[in-house]
């Protein structure tokens, strides 16, 4: 007698369907949500339910301020806000994007050395500080070209495209370079030429500017800074009456800088520290004239 077999094979079409049943979509669950559309309008989301997802109404104001930054194609975190508008669709929020989502368009954009345009407000004494969909950040003076280098305070209400340099969500902190993106420097080439240099030797460098600080310079395409207890053995007050923009000085490289590619450099260690012989010149209990 021959056994029966049973069958456990399921039916090709009912298999199909369980495969390409609908995600249960309820109201407050968070869903990876991909882009299918975007317009000043709204956006409209693939979330793998039976019909495509919308944004919510009140939130659809400040889609404007993201779409340069978004794509069809795109995958956002979205919470669920109703299952099913009068529209018959489901509606969801990007409100969880919108808080954190600035920030990890800025780490993406850093990432892949791509350019953002950001809005500039006043110069200070930081540099130009800039907006970026509501984020503070600055353009610190070294990073500039000509003519802004010279006269920052001409960016004042314009919009520039830069280079991310730092961002870091926890410190709030947002760095640029407009000369980055006008001379498509990039990270990774100024990692070699960084690497490249070593300390306790002496380079040639291009004088970009100073400030109260120091001077800021150029080595080998590296830039520097002589902070101004480095200019002199004696104590100075005014960096910028030492040297000239544009000029060529011996350099003395003290310190890399490996977290933010800069270098510590030094005029005052290319001549004799004339503490040392101090004690040669003037010796103690010995009487000198003057």
């Amino acid at each position: 007698m021959v056994k029966k077999t049973e069958k456990t094979s399921q039916n090709p079409m009912a298999a199909l369907l369980k495969k390409q049943a609908p995600s249960l979509l309820t109201k407050g669950k968070e869903v990876e949500a991909k882009i299918v559309s975007l317009s000043k309008k709204g956006i409209v989301f693939d979330v793998g339910g039976k019909a495509h997802a919308i944004l919510g109404e009140l939130e659809i104001r400040e889609v404007s301020t993201y779409l340069p930054y978004l794509k069809a194609g795109d995958k956002i975190l979205a919470r669920v806000i109703s299952e099913e508008s009068k529209n018959g669709f489901p509606v969801v929020s990007l409100r969880k994007f919108f808080e954190k989502g600035k920030w990890e368009i800025l780490k993406e954009k850093k990432e892949k050395e791509e350019e953002i345009e950001v809005f500039c407000g006043d110069y200070g004494k930081g540099g130009v500080f800039i907006d970026f969909m509501g984020i503070r950040g600055v353009i610190p003076k070294i990073q500039l070209t000509e003519p802004f280098i010279s006269s920052p305070e001409k960016l004042t209400g314009q919009k520039v495209k830069v280079k991310i340099l730092e961002v870091d969500k926890e410190k709030n902190r947002l760095v640029v370079s407009q000369k980055a993106s006008v001379l498509k420097i990039s990270q990774k080439d100024l990692k070699k030429k960084f690497d490249a240099i070593k300390e306790n030797k002496t380079y040639k460098a291009i004088v970009l500017g100073a400030s109260e600080f120091g001077v800021f310079c150029e080595v080998e395409g590296v830039e520097g800074l002589i902070h101004i207890s480095e200019i002199s053995w004696e104590k100075i007050s005014n960096a910028a009456s030492y040297v000239t923009v544009g000029e060529t000085i011996d350099v003395f490289v003290v310190e890399k800088n490996t977290v933010d590619l800069k270098l510590n450099l030094s005029l005052k260690r290319l001549s004799n520290d004339p503490w040392k012989s101090i004690e040669e010149r003037y010796p103690k209990d010995k009487e000198v004239d003057g």
